[in-house]
């Protein structure tokens, strides 16, 4: 039995070890043009949970915004708010944080607002969320687990590396990189 266990073993790390050098980018197969484009973080035109318009306009003036991409489903999501409340009040003028509730089906999904309000509240957390339009909802569909955070510049420009679950230490790290 131990042997068929090294047998197991030695195979998961070859099989490991092959895919890992093969790749497994997201972006084999796109043109260069496609590639530049998902750096690009989507324009949109949509609400926040309080029903005021947002625009991707929201990123200018700032070297940074912290978009957490989260859902009312999700449990980590939820422990995480009243750090992120909490650090969104203490930002330098230069970065901001937003959320954007996944799990809405667009801008007039009452239902998950009204859940997503209530967490917020909860959690002291009052930083702008927004509900997905079509193009964010179509953006999301490239999101494989929440939370997710992205970086974004003034520019609409996606920058350093996104951070996958909760971590907020990770999320100030890449916001000190930024931020001088």
């Amino acid at each position: 039995m131990h042997k068929w266990f090294k047998i197991l073993v030695m195979s998961m790390v070859a099989f490991s070890t092959i895919f890992l050098a093969t790749g497994c980018s997201a972006e084999n197969g796109k043109t260069t043009q496609e590639t530049a484009d998902s750096n690009k973080f989507p324009a949109f035109q949509t609400v926040d949970v309080a029903g005021n318009t947002v625009t991707q306009d929201i990123f200018k003036g700032k070297k940074i915004t912290v978009v957490n991409i989260w859902g009312t489903f999700c449990p980590p999501c939820i422990g995480e708010m009243p750090e992120l409340g909490k650090w969104a009040r203490e930002m330098p003028q230069d970065a901001q944080i937003i959320g954007l509730v996944c799990d809405a089906n667009g801008p007039d999904d009452k239902e998950i607002t009204a859940a997503a309000v209530k967490i917020l509240k909860d959690a002291n957390a009052g930083f702008v969320n927004i509900l997905p339009d079509d193009k964010l909802l179509k953006y999301l569909e490239g999101v494989d687990a929440v939370p997710t955070t992205i970086f974004v510049d003034a520019d609409g420009n996606i920058i350093g590396e996104k951070v996958v679950g909760a971590d907020v230490a990770k999320y100030k790290e890449q916001v000190k990189r930024y931020i001088k």
